[in-house]
């Protein structure tokens, strides 16, 4: 398709990566395995950090929809490598 060899999908790779990037650090700095860590524990002191661990399972709805999008026009653009 025409649309795979376009300079929009070049961008919406690139946007896409970092946005994988971006949710990938989030979902782990809020990951509920890590208060159980010394580095989580002090940071659950922190009202910011606590009101920030609850949006843990929303951060889900924005990575996975991006990595698929990300990976199927990688994969219209580069093709399969073999």
């Amino acid at each position: 398709m025409d649309v795979f060899h376009s300079i929009f999908a070049t961008r919406l790779i690139f946007i896409l990566g970092i946005v994988n990037l971006v949710t990938g650090f989030l979902i782990f700095m809020s990951c509920r395995c890590i208060p159980g860590m010394g580095f989580g524990r002090r940071l659950m002191k922190y009202p910011a950090y606590q009101k920030f661990f609850k949006f843990h399972c929303y951060l889900w709805w924005i990575f996975w929809p991006s990595v698929i999008v990300h990976a199927i026009f990688a994969i219209g653009l580069f093709g399969i490598p073999s």
